[in-house]
């Protein structure tokens, strides 16, 4: 069993493996200016880092999957940095639980302003409670996603139209899918999270977004989350946007995933 990263990283350079501390095969998904292909052969670790002249978070990763060959692929993106001992605690993990298609992992952020969510046990991940976990946490057998033909969604994310909510959908979809997922204690690495590539403060457009986000998961009950996410978010955003106008920019939002959806746009 074999562990491979598969990075999204922007304008950067071969010094980002030793950077992040890769020490698997990885396949580095380089967003810049140029087109171009760089390999790497370090011992037993196959890199290979493509650039392109394209911009998107869920292309990035896409690109990175459909060229994936290893057991367990690993998400990263270019502000991580994994333990030494990383491989070998993700693939301890699935020998330990062989019916586990998915493992999030403790990845803390060194940003106390951008706290990332702490797993604190082995557990079962389901619908009610899949919405915590970003893609960097995400360890996943290729074969599973492969066969089950699950990608990232090039509407949400970083670079897309809509600003974030790229790693909720493949994680739905996922679990849509039947794939099992768990949590893991482990820590395999630390997250710095200075800045953000999407997010520009809690304004309309960041509601506008939430609500296409919200539908897409379930255009059933995408009010109810809509309705959820305002209340428990209210003492973060209620000095930026009023609760009725962020409300309505959720149902905007949702309305225009609808559209595009149906192919109206």
């Amino acid at each position: 069993m074999r562990v491979q990263v598969l990075a999204s990283v922007m304008n950067q350079s071969l010094d980002i493996v030793d950077k992040m501390n890769i020490s698997s095969d990885a396949i580095i998904i380089n967003q810049c200016s140029q087109f171009e292909l760089q390999k790497l052969v370090k011992g037993e670790r196959n890199i290979s880092i493509y650039s392109f002249s394209e911009r998107g978070v869920g292309l990035s990763r896409n690109n990175a999957l459909m060229r994936a060959s290893e057991d367990i692929l690993l998400f990263a993106d270019d502000d991580l940095v994994y333990n030494n001992t990383y491989e070998t605690q993700i693939i301890r993990e699935f020998e330990e639980h062989p019916d586990a298609d998915m493992i999030f992992f403790n990845v803390p952020s060194l940003n106390c302003k951008r706290p990332s969510f702490r797993v604190k046990k082995f557990k079962r991940v389901h619908w009610f409670n899949c919405l915590r976990y970003g893609t960097f946490r995400i360890a996943v057998k290729r074969l599973s996603i492969h066969s089950r033909n699950i990608t990232f969604s090039l509407l949400f994310g970083g670079g897309a139209y809509y600003g974030s909510g790229e790693d909720t959908l493949f994680i739905h979809e996922c679990l849509k899918k039947g794939l099992k997922i768990y949590t893991s204690p482990e820590i395999i690495g630390y997250v710095e999270q200075k800045t953000s590539s999407w997010f520009r403060g809690y304004n309309e457009k960041y509601f506008y977004d939430k609500g296409a986000l919200f539908y897409s998961i379930s255009p059933l009950l995408f009010r109810l989350y809509c309705l959820q996410y305002c209340i428990r978010k209210y003492s973060i955003y209620s000095s930026d946007i009023k609760f009725g106008n962020a409300y309505r920019c959720m149902m905007a939002g949702s309305k225009d995933i609808k559209r595009k959806q149906m192919g109206k746009d």
